[in-house]
This record gives C-alpha cells, structure tokens and sequence, in this order.
C-alpha cells in the first residue's frame, strides 16, 4: 500500500479489485465505496471509517 491520498484498485489473481481504506494512516480493505453519480471517482473506507465516506454522497 503506498502514502498516496488517493485509493488505486489492484485486480488480484482471482479477478477481484482490492481497494485500500482512504483514511490518513489505515492500512484496511476500504470495502465501502462512496460516490454522487454513475460517473464520479468512488473513494473507499474500511467499515471502520465508513462514515468518512458520507462526506462524498451529500
């Protein structure tokens, strides 16, 4: 997992995307993607940070 803010999704062997929580500090499966439209950036938190998500979705 890198420093960046941003979240990039890796595709693991079995074709599923991994995406890292995009809290500063956490090092989580961000499992809870946010966005507002079909064609916004989705940013992902983990299910303990997920509240930071609803930030994207007001």
């Amino acid at each position: 997992m890198s420093d960046e803010q941003t979240s990039v999704p890796r595709l693991t062997p079995a074709g599923l995307y991994e995406h890292g929580c995009e809290h500063p500090g956490c090092k989580k499966d961000g499992g809870w993607g946010f966005a507002l439209g079909k064609t916004a950036e989705p940013h992902w938190f983990c299910h303990q940070h997920k509240a930071d998500g609803e930030q994207y979705i007001r």
